[in-house]
């Protein structure tokens, strides 16, 4: 009976998703099939609260953003380009945030992006709410960080080339974060593993921003490769580019998703594991 009642929830969710999708890019789509699938890589002990506020997280999962627009706030806070501080793997920038903000000065890390501070940041206030019992801020930073770590596996993340002028492709992250997963989605073989603990949450956030990076120049050259001898991004375009940098979208996601949930559980665990309410 429970069984069948937690695969009735996860399929009204992902129709919910599907029936969203047209309206959003990677940012939200891919925001809530990753946030989707990140609830099932949860323990036991963690299981009935994210299952009972599964939709409310989906629903959630941009909240950081439309506060940004509420409050007329542009922090840069959704990318990293680390490929201004060096060659990979980029160790000119600290990882400890006042290491940083010395070396280079805060103004400078506004502009080229704070992603992985934030993820560390969000991931301590979701452990202050876990430890204080405050489970409506619970769910809002959960929701929050999940939108920051997914954020953090878009490869055009990552890069001052995050809208493909300097390679001369305008557009590609657009058809990589949005035209793919609107386009392909109902293929999708999203398959994350089990959530795990982080011991260092920001590092850690830096690796998933390293790993996103690693994968850039493959999607631009598959990108250059579907739009050969083609004169607009035809479906044809799009079909090829599916086939050359598919595999790396899925596995983004998939990896976003054992990672959301890897955040959730270190949160919980940090916070001491508190039992969690049922809903």
């Amino acid at each position: 009976m429970r069984r069948s009642l937690q695969r009735a929830m996860i399929l009204s969710v992902g129709i919910l998703v599907l029936a969203l999708a047209p309206l959003f890019g990677w940012d939200e789509t891919a925001d809530r099939l990753v946030t989707n699938r990140a609830v099932d890589t949860l323990p036991q002990e963690m299981q009935p609260f994210f299952y009972a506020n599964r939709q409310f997280l989906v629903e959630h999962v941009g909240a950081a953003d439309d506060a940004d627009v509420k409050n007329g706030t542009a922090r840069h806070t959704d990318f990293i380009q680390l490929d201004h501080y060096g060659p990979f793997p980029f160790s000119a920038l600290p990882r400890e945030y006042n290491a940083a903000s010395t070396k280079f000065n805060r103004r400078i890390l506004e502009q080229y992006g704070i992603l992985p501070w934030e993820i560390g940041f969000y991931s301590k206030k979701l452990t202050d709410a876990f430890r204080e019992h405050d489970w409506n801020q619970v769910r809002m930073s959960a929701a929050i960080l999940a939108h920051y770590v997914n954020a953090a596996h878009d490869p055009f993340n990552t890069t001052t080339n995050m809208d493909g002028k300097l390679s001369a492709q305008p557009g590609v992250n657009e058809r990589f974060s949005s035209g793919l997963v609107d386009r392909y989605q109902l293929f999708f073989f999203v398959q994350p593993n089990e959530a795990v603990f982080i011991h260092d949450p920001t590092d850690h956030a830096f690796e998933l921003c390293l790993t996103a990076h690693s994968w850039l120049e493959n999607v631009l050259l598959a990108d250059r490769r579907a739009h050969e001898g083609l004169s607009g991004y035809t479906q044809d375009y799009y079909d090829r580019f599916y086939s050359l940098a598919g595999a790396i979208l899925v596995r983004q996601l998939s990896d976003a998703s054992t990672d959301v949930g890897s955040y959730w559980l270190t949160a919980w665990i940090n916070a001491g594991r508190p039992q969690l309410p049922q809903q």
